[in-house]
């Protein structure tokens, strides 16, 4: 049988593929570059071959574009870039959408990207937007993210318009591209065009929607020959100035680092950030966590984020955990509680970073990133004598991510993944060890993939090993899909010293089935129904804890209104071994059902809307819930916008873990939870470099329990208690950010921020919102100051500078 199996899935990888023509253009090598300016009058566009005659990508599928909207697009190239020049012809030109916005968003603006595969591997684009509002988007495109917009290089664009339309003038440094150098390349390449005003998004080489990646259906650039790229290097120096007031004491900071890009070889870069200043991340959406696991918030800051698809394979990696609290944090809050705590930083100082990511020629790609975060202390002071001291709560630690991966057939990749964390002296480390792979027969219309994890855990001088892994087959073409999922993760399974995993103790079965439309119907642009079913298991003991079914229903129609629904529910008794807080306990539920209903309108017009209403309800209980979230935006020109959003979530008769007793009794209470947030955004752009933007978020959640507690009994019932402990809660995050950014130069800019920020938790639930509202304002306030400087300096323009200035 086994024989069987393994001939089985070789005959899966291997068998013969289907062809697919692809359309070719013939890139036209120059001497003399085009000035980067939007009017495309230079002699240079004159001679090169022209990429035309598009077909619709959305909503449609393959017809020709409009008579009225034809584009044009010429490549050019010499030894240092590579030029586009695009020609959007529109019969109405007032009618092109052209909203100004930051970089990275497109806004309500028609747009052109044109994505470039270096590798020609059907797996890995570098996609290069620019809208009618001059706004610049870059992403990088991979099996693992999709489409990723944290990726970012410096090149250089520009628009125009006239009474035909608006053209597109790129310059594209070879130095934001990852390629061989070889005497005669074949690059991949595929262009797409937006038209905002009608929603229709065509494209150069055709593509199949209903089966693989767009990444697959690339055409093919030529004629590129004997390209001698200069060195990838670039710097990116910066100096800051913080200012951090806290209830008026004041902290000042004036920082130096770099940043900094070299390319190793021609398809291996490596990144560095010397001294950084994360000082002007985003604010966290903080919330009141009530539940047994911890709130994950996404990452804020740019050296983690930028082209992390190699580093995330696996999902073993969740950059997050290196400067989050240190390991020690708690502890000083238990173990020094009858003393005076004068200092617990809640965030460890990262000292320095660096990666190197790249792929070869042959489709082998390799990840690195070391991280090193200092030693953090608490101060102590005993409240008897006196005495300070401090006690390290984070050791000097070094975090490292190492990915090895090969892919092969333009659809399939096999990847060995390892994180290790290393801490100075006897605190805890970690090594985890995953082998991933995604298996992808030629036709692209199914996919076996999984993965199998080792986490070992030494500290203390003991050493602990768990493993995990994942098995699933999906069919991945026509309009029917369906696939099957099996997780599983043994008791001792922890990946959370550099990755985040709510849970361990595992074994879980799901299966999914879809329907969606590819091409607009009678009234439907798009349209999507799909069913979810899953059986959940505990590993250790063997035994069922839930069941889940849901349906989903999604769809877009004529009028660009999108709406839909979904319904899940969970039968039978629901068996929860995590809101205990206490190992080997259990709490036993009934099943419940959740509706939710969700609107969206055409965000073409100046004012739309969003809306999303919820209902919960547990079967024989007085516990239900709801929520209304409402987020509307106005556009009163392409230079200002204003967003709102609104939600409300009350939960009534709620249960849920309260406190662990000294005889180990836990103690549970019937709630009211009240959640309110009201979040604003407004943004004035000035041109495409330059902008003043607001943000704002306050949440507030308020948490009242009945008279009435319980006991957790043995069997997972709950029984009445005599504890008495007020345990209400009153919860408030509030953070306004005023931000002003100036890009002088591509890839250098100036960054001003403003933020306060206030937190503040009490017992007084009885309090209304105005009451709260009032009552937070006079709390203790955050003020931070930040002014950011960045120069982009490219290693190849310094030398030039050099040998002009001694010439």
């Amino acid at each position: 049988m086994r024989n069987i199996f393994l001939f089985s899935c070789l005959s899966f990888v291997l068998s013969v593929s289907a062809q697919t023509s692809k359309k070719e253009l013939q890139a036209y090598r120059i001497n003399e570059p085009p000035v980067i300016d939007g009017k495309l009058n230079d002699a240079a566009w004159n001679g090169a071959e022209i990429a035309k005659d598009f077909v619709m990508f959305r909503p449609g599928d393959g017809d020709p574009e409009p008579e009225n909207q034809k584009t044009e697009v010429r490549i050019l190239y010499n030894n240092k870039a590579i030029y586009v020049g695009a020609y959007l012809y529109d019969s109405e030109p007032d009618k092109i959408m052209r909203q100004l916005s930051e970089r990275d968003n497109r806004g309500t603006s028609d747009f052109f990207v044109v994505g470039i595969s270096p590798n020609n591997d059907g797996q890995n684009e570098y996609e290069f937007f620019v809208t009618a509002g001059a706004t610049q988007l870059d992403a990088q495109v991979s099996p693992a993210n999709g489409e990723d917009f944290s990726w970012s290089e410096v090149w250089f664009s520009e628009v125009s318009f006239d009474e035909k339309g608006w053209y597109v003038e790129m310059k594209i440094p070879y130095a934001a591209l990852r390629f061989a150098e070889v005497e005669d390349m074949t690059w991949g390449l595929n262009i797409q065009r937006r038209i905002e005003s009608s929603r229709e998004q065509y494209v150069w080489n055709y593509i199949d929607k209903s089966t693989g990646r767009p990444s697959q259906y690339s055409g093919l650039l030529k004629g590129l020959k004997n390209i001698t790229p200069p060195t990838r290097l670039s710097f990116s120096p910066f100096a800051s100035f913080v200012l951090d007031n806290y209830d008026g004491n004041s902290d000042t900071n004036l920082n130096f680092g770099m940043d900094v890009k070299y390319g190793i070889t021609d398809n291996f870069t490596l990144f560095a950030t010397l001294v950084p200043d994360f000082s002007q991340a985003g604010f966290d959406n903080v919330v009141l966590n009530l539940g047994p696991f911890e709130q994950v918030f996404s990452e804020q800051r740019q050296f983690f984020i930028e082209g992390a698809d190699l580093l995330e394979k696996g999902n073993l990696f969740f950059s997050r955990r290196i400067g989050s609290s240190p390991v020690g944090r708690e502890d000083i809050e238990e173990d020094y509680a009858e003393n005076e705590i004068l200092e617990n930083p809640d965030q460890v100082k990262v000292l320095n970073a660096l990666k190197v990511t790249g792929r070869s020629k042959k489709g082998l790609g390799v990840g690195v990133l070391n991280a090193i975060t200092e030693n953090t202390f608490a101060t102590i002071q005993d409240t008897i004598t006196g005495e300070i001291s401090k006690i390290k709560t984070e050791p000097l630690t070094n975090y490292n991510v190492f990915v090895i991966d090969q892919e092969f057939n333009k659809n399939s990749f096999v990847s060995f993944v390892n994180t290790n964390v290393l801490r100075e002296g006897n605190f805890r480390d970690a090594n985890i060890s995953s082998l991933v792979f995604s298996l992808s027969n030629p036709l692209n219309s199914y996919r076996l993939g999984g993965d199998g994890s080792m986490s070992n855990i030494s500290e203390n001088d003991h050493a602990e090993s768990g493993f995990a892994s994942r098995l699933e087959f999906e069919k991945t073409t026509g309009q029917v899909r369906y696939s099957l999922r099996h997780r599983f993760a043994d008791d001792t399974y922890d990946k959370n010293d550099l990755g985040f995993q709510r849970t361990n103790n595992f074994n879980d079965f799901t299966g999914n089935v879809s329907y969606r439309i590819f091409e607009p119907t009678k009234h439907f642009n798009f349209l999507r129904l799909s069913f979810f079913a899953g059986h959940f298991r505990r590993f250790k003991p063997s035994v069922t804890t839930s069941n889940y079914t849901e349906i989903d229903f999604f769809a877009t129609d004529l009028k660009q209104l999108s709406y839909g629904f979904e319904l899940g529910t969970n039968i039978g008794e629901r068996i929860d071994f995590f809101e205990p807080r206490t190992e080997g306990r259990f709490w036993k539920q009934n099943g419940q059902y959740r509706v939710e209903f969700y609107f969206s309108s055409d965000f073409r017009k100046r004012l739309a809307f969003d809306i999303r209403l919820q209902y919960r309800d547990r079967f024989g209980t007085d516990e239900y819930s709801y929520e209304l979230g409402v987020g509307p935006r106005f556009r009163i020109n392409d230079k200002l916008e204003f967003a709102y959003g609104f939600t409300l979530d009350q939960s009534l008769n709620q249960p849920g873990y309260v406190d662990t007793l000294d005889d180990e009794t836990i103690i549970f209470g019937v709630r009211q939870n009240n959640q309110i947030e009201n979040s604003f955004s407004s943004k004035y752009s000035f041109n495409d470099k330059s902008s003043f933007s607001v943000s704002f978020r306050h949440y507030w959640s308020k948490v009242a329990y009945q008279e009435q507690y319980y006991e957790l009994g043995e069997d997972g019932y709950l029984m009445p208690h005599p504890y008495d402990e007020n345990k209400d809660l009153n919860f408030n995050s509030w953070n306004l950010d005023l931000q002003y950014v100036w890009q002088f130069t591509r890839g250098s800019e100036l960054v001003a921020l403003y933020r306060n920020s206030i937190q503040s938790e009490d017992d007084r639930s009885d309090l209304s919102f105005g009451e709260n509202l009032s009552d937070l304002l006079e709390q203790p306030n955050g003020h931070l100051l930040s002014v950011k400087l960045i120069y982009f300096l490219d290693y190849n323009n310094v030398k030039r500078w050099i040998k002009k200035d001694h010439s």
